[in-house]
């Protein structure tokens, strides 16, 4: 077979074609069935559903205002850090890292609070930062 003959096969295959029976009759009953009233149910859940939404809106709703009425501040050592700039600009690099290294041991201590490492880690930086500002104090 060649093109043209599946072209001339295609074509055959656009008349109508009548079913063998009437359909008419199965669909007509089907609708009549769909048409029915039904008796709607009461949900019983429903109720208890809408109040644990509602709740679940207010305690979000409570939440989102409490984190945005909290302080920035991360408590008493990073906020007591990023107030003091040295004013030799030669120890404002060293500041800068000191304070870093502070912020990322805090970070880490709040994964792990127990840990000794890192408490020690920090309370090294701290006396590192310590001679920093009595090192700024002695140059100016």
């Amino acid at each position: 077979m060649n093109e043209l003959d599946y072209l001339r096969q295609m074509r055959s295959l656009n008349r109508p074609v009548v079913p063998h029976r009437d359909l008419w009759a199965g669909i007509e009953s089907r609708l009549d069935e769909a048409a029915a009233p039904t008796v709607a149910r009461r949900h019983r859940a429903r109720p208890w559903l809408m109040a644990a939404a509602i709740a679940g809106v207010a305690v979000l709703g409570g939440g989102i205002g409490l984190h945005l009425a909290a302080p920035a501040s991360d408590g008493g050592i990073a906020a007591s850090g990023h107030a003091w700039k040295p004013t030799d600009p030669r120890l404002a690099g060293a500041a800068v890292e000191l304070d870093a290294a502070r912020m990322e041991l805090t970070q880490a201590m709040q994964d792990s609070p127990d840990s000794a490492a890192l408490q020690r880690l920090l309370l090294k930086t701290e006396r590192q930062r310590d001679r920093l500002r009595n090192f700024d104090k002695q140059a100016g």
